[in-house]
């Protein structure tokens, strides 16, 4: 206990170290930007790093530490920083122009490309953002159906609208029964009308949620869930709950919504092909864009009709940036240069890495664990089993804290919670960089049992 309560306060201490000038801007930034930041996932304690170049798997911040890159802002990257094909493809459109009020080829081609990976995507539109993509999976299906509720995971992240802001980190102490959650805004600003439309369910248990949505079947729009949890701890499906998913809402004539922003990286045909089933609707994000803002939510035809007519009582979906070019065309390139291959071998290294970071963990007797699918992995604070929200988030948080500082100051980078993903240019020469800092990290934090 006092080992790890001490390893904490060397780890902080020493990143304080480290990043002077960062601390320097962020308490600037709390003069003008409301808690120092624009982005809520980026901002950790004591105060964040901040950034001036990146450069395949590595990056700068301000005060010139160099870092291994496992996060590629937040899977977004799957090629790295600066990818070269990204940026001659960006080079080249910048001299032509950023953005008109017309569509452009390149809007067509990506649509084309993301087609033909996905079929299930028969009709799609482009958005400047993930949450902008559930927005309007999730306005699309209520238009389709004429049903107002839709269901979501308890710890599903589906973006910052407020109909997706439901119990995405709630206080379990509020939470209500494990098999019938409680829905629970996740900060002030959201009407009582939003909340009475939103039915939370728990991931990977078909009989809750049977027993939970079968009295109001017919008022329910859609299911929308990430295939696999993303912002909950890259929780995988159990067997077959997906397909208990896409049965129970043929059966109710309900949508069933993959979000895919984070899970598209799974395979070449996405999440869906990785499990082999269909939805109904589809977002995207992150890598669709080669590290440009983006999004894109579709479906089945007869879905997507909801928009053929706009002047005559279709959905409308206008937006400044929506196939914003500069976007299009870094997706293109980036979807271009992967192939099945790749998310083979990406696949193979991070299961590897896992592998490795379990055996230290037991070897040390450290009280943690990974969960890993594709190239995507989460380290937890944790010894129980990972497989909803709430097993997720019964872990050791300032060990999880002092793991993610210490790792910064050994140069590597992770998000705050844990989670980290590989891109295809991490070698096995940064994994194993990544398993040394871990053990080293550990060494300094001790196996202990931090108190909350």
């Amino acid at each position: 206990m006092q080992q790890s309560q001490s390893g904490l306060k060397a780890c902080v201490e020493e990143y304080r170290n480290q990043n002077p000038r960062s601390r320097e801007l962020y308490e600037r930034a709390l003069k003008i930007l409301p808690a120092g930041n624009t982005r809520a996932s980026v901002l950790f304690d004591p105060f964040p790093t901040y950034m001036v170049r990146g450069e395949g798997c590595r990056a700068w911040d301000v005060d010139g530490n160099e870092r291994i890159d496992f996060l590629n802002n937040y899977t977004s990257l799957i090629h790295g920083h600066r990818a070269p094909q990204v940026i001659a493809a960006l080079e080249q459109q910048l001299g032509r122009g950023t953005a008109f009020a017309s569509p452009t080829e390149h809007e067509l081609q990506l649509a084309e490309l993301i087609q033909q990976r996905v079929p299930s995507l028969e009709r799609l539109r482009f958005t400047s953002s993930g949450t902008e993509a559930t927005l309007m999976a999730i306005r699309t299906a209520r238009a389709f159906t004429g049903r107002d509720k839709i269901a979501k995971i308890e710890g599903g992240f589906h973006g910052a609208h407020e109909h997706v802001q439901i119990s995405i980190s709630p206080n379990l102490d509020r939470a209500g029964p494990e098999d019938h959650p409680v829905g629970l805004a996740e900060g002030p600003g959201i009407p009582q009308n939003v909340l009475d439309n939103v039915v939370v369910i728990p991931f990977n248990n078909p009989a809750a949620i049977e027993s939970i949505l079968d009295p109001i079947a017919r008022s329910v729009a859609a299911i929308i869930v990430e295939p696999v949890m993303g912002a909950g701890g890259i929780i995988k499906p159990t067997a077959g709950f997906l397909a208990f998913l896409r049965e129970y809402t043929r059966r109710h004539q309900m949508l069933l919504i993959f979000d895919e922003v984070i899970a598209f990286r799974l395979s070449f045909n996405g999440a869906q092909g990785y499990f082999g089933v269909t939805p109904d609707l589809t977002s995207l994000g992150k890598i669709i864009g080669g590290g440009l803002p983006v999004g894109a939510f579709g479906g089945r035809a007869d879905i997507m009709a909801v928009f053929e007519s706009p002047r005559g009582g279709g959905v409308t979906h206008p937006g400044t940036f929506n196939g914003y070019p500069p976007a299009m065309v870094a997706g293109i390139a980036t979807l271009e240069a992967l192939t099945p291959d790749s998310f083979t071998q990406l696949e193979q290294s991070a299961s590897r890495m896992a592998a490795t970071l379990e055996r230290l963990f037991a070897k040390h007797q450290f009280p943690a664990q990974v969960t890993q699918i594709g190239s995507l992995f989460n380290i937890h604070t944790s010894t129980h089993p990972i497989s909803n929200y709430r097993t997720s988030a019964n872990h050791n948080v300032p060990l999880k804290h002092a793991l993610h500082l210490g790792l910064l100051n050994h140069g590597f980078v992770l998000a705050p919670r844990g989670m980290g993903c590989l891109s295809t240019v991490i070698g096995q020469s940064e994994i194993d960089s990544l398993v040394q800092a871990v053990e080293s990290v550990i060494g300094i934090i001790g196996r202990g049992d931090l108190s909350n």
